[in-house]
């Protein structure tokens, strides 16, 4: 069979995977409008519950707590624990600039989303039971399985972030999706300390591996579950005929980047800060191996430092809500960088175990407020047609620092685990500072539009 047959079948695959040989219905704006708002119950409701069991499994494979804890069962190097960081931090980030191009001239989302997104995010995880039964018979092959499962799932879910985003922007009108997002948020990490809890007794109750097994199990059940409800969606989709076809330039959107990143002096500025901050969380996925080992810890405390971190984030999106909305999502930004300090700060003179619930708790508030307003400020920093290249540019940001970071880490850590949580906070306050007096707060700015920039 010749290279040509194979791509053009593969293609062929590819296009019928994702509907687009489908032709699409000519509708106006405002047919789509009526139609978006005609199953917005429906969505809402299908998302929600999307989202919910989402959070439910995540809690089972938490990349702070119970996975670094399965890793050092395998390894007492702390190079796979600094390869997980790597994964866990900047998986989802890196991919979304690459693809982001790709999913705008393709008609639906849903199919990528649902389609795609069976074999590229949710089917990985059902390895991770594979690698936890090959635990005492073949270490190495258990690592193996686990990172190529792990590395899948969180690759395979940033590809599909632009089209995630899209399709929930077309379900959704703008002025309803903060108040989505946050009961989503709110009731998921909510079940997921419920979740944490129960994981707790599993690895109480339960030996080595089997308590893993049943863990992994109960993750990935969850995230398939959550897949069944997310195709349940009913996503509006046509295209206006009276819209003339432009096509691309080649080089366009990366010339464009480029510009916006010599050209923007202040987004300039907050991209160092955010990447001071990525830097500064190079000690997260060593926080519950340490409490092990140094601390002695038993496996189902790790469990609990989960729900501690789940509670806290909880918190923080909450607070973030409520500081952006008077404020912005700088001061916000700064109150996360500043927890980082907290946390690692706590970390490095801890006195007893118990002081990890404190900083799992801290480090949770940090992650809420960073998860809400890390997504949203770069919004308020472009007109409404740059939107997507500020986006790209400040994710990618971040996942270039993400996946550096817990390699230093890695080193560091080699030197002791007080040099690494002493680092971590000298960088979070360097973040701190850098946001605080680098950064102009960019709703100051005489071109922000709260109808446009933010909404």
């Amino acid at each position: 069979m010749s290279n040509n047959l194979v791509v053009g079948r593969g293609r062929a695959a590819a296009r019928w995977l994702l509907r687009m040989d489908i032709p699409l219905p000519s509708r106006t704006d405002a047919q789509l409008d009526a139609e978006r708002d005609e199953h917005y119950t429906w969505n809402y409701a299908v998302n929600l519950l999307d989202g919910v069991f989402f959070w439910f499994g995540l809690s089972f494979v938490s990349s702070t707590t119970i996975l670094p804890l399965f890793v050092s069962k395998l390894s007492d190097s702390p190079v796979p624990i600094a390869l997980l960081a790597v994964l866990a931090q900047s998986s989802w980030f890196l991919p979304q600039l690459f693809t982001a191009g790709i999913t705008e001239r393709i008609p639906r989302m849903k199919p990528i989303v649902i389609n795609l997104g069976l074999f590229t995010e949710r089917l990985p995880m059902w390895l991770l039971p594979v690698a936890a039964l090959l635990s005492l018979s073949n270490p190495l092959l258990a690592l193996i399985i686990f990172f190529v499962a792990y590395g899948w799932h969180g690759f395979g879910a940033g590809i599909l972030a632009p089209a995630w985003s899209n399709m929930l922007a077309r379900c959704f009108p703008v002025e309803r999706r903060g108040r989505f997002f946050g009961i989503t948020s709110f009731v998921g990490t909510g079940l997921g300390t419920l979740g944490a809890f129960v994981s707790g007794w599993m690895l109480d109750a339960f030996p080595f591996p089997t308590n893993f097994v049943y863990i992994f199990v109960v993750a990935a059940a969850a995230v398939i579950i959550s897949w069944v409800f997310l195709a349940l969606t009913r996503e509006p989709t046509g295209r206006d005929e009276t819209l003339p076809f432009v096509p691309r330039r080649k080089g366009e959107s990366r010339r464009k980047m480029l510009a916006i990143a010599s050209g923007d002096h202040n987004f300039r500025a907050f991209l160092m800060a955010r990447l001071l901050s990525s830097f500064a969380s190079m000690g997260e996925g060593f926080l519950a191996v340490s409490a092990v080992r140094i601390w002695h810890v038993s496996d189902s405390t790790v469990a609990y430092f989960t729900a501690a971190m789940l509670l806290g984030q909880t918190a923080g999106n909450l607070l973030a809500g409520f500081v952006a909305d008077r404020k912005g999502h700088k001061l916000s930004l700064e109150l996360s960088f500043a927890g980082l300090v907290i946390a690692f700060g706590l970390a490095w003179l801890a006195v007893s175990p118990l002081w990890y619930f404190a900083v799992f708790a801290v480090l949770g508030v940090a992650a809420g407020m960073r998860i809400v307003s890390g997504i949203l400020v770069p919004l308020e920093f472009a007109q409404p047609e740059h939107r997507p290249s500020y986006v790209g540019i400040s994710n990618t940001t971040m996942g270039i620092g993400s996946a550096v970071a817990p390699l230093i880490g890695g080193l560091l850590a080699w030197y002791g685990y007080d040099a690494l949580f002493a680092v971590s906070a000298i960088l979070g306050l360097a973040a701190f500072v850098a946001m605080r007096w680098g950064v102009a707060e960019p709703r100051t700015s005489p071109l922000f539009n709260p109808n446009g920039k933010g909404a």
